[in-house]
């Protein structure tokens, strides 16, 4: 997508937390909560024409696409309701991951995906 101009926004537009003494612990948004803010989405995406629109996480697909689909299955280049895009994991999963080699494999990966980004969009 030529032209389109560059930007980013959160897919994800409800944040809640669960308190822990003083730290705010970040909580996943229900399936109805991310369909109730897609609309915001929509809107953004219109306003920002990205020339590639990435998902990180499965939330952010949900949003994107409107429906789940598992990241291991539909991981790479795809296609947002007509608009060029990119499935993969979001960083703080590779934090997640409690075996050295595995997470230093998935990050190899994700900096693949980063980079397969990059080239999609220019």
């Amino acid at each position: 997508m030529a032209g389109a101009a560059p930007g980013s926004c959160n897919a994800v537009k409800h944040f809640k937390f669960e308190q822990r003494g003083k730290r705010r612990i970040h909580q996943k948004p229900t399936a109805g909560e991310v369909k109730h803010y897609r609309w915001w989405l929509d809107r953004e995406l219109q306003l920002v024409h990205p020339g590639v629109v990435v998902a990180l996480g499965t939330t952010a697909v949900l949003a994107l696409a409107g429906k789940p689909l598992p990241i291991s299955r539909f991981r790479g280049k795809t296609n947002f309701n007509g608009r060029l895009g990119f499935i993969t994991v979001h960083p703080s999963y590779l934090l997640r991951l409690p075996n050295r080699r595995a997470k230093e494999e998935a990050y190899r990966d994700f900096v693949r995906d980063l980079r397969s980004v990059r080239r999609l969009a220019a």
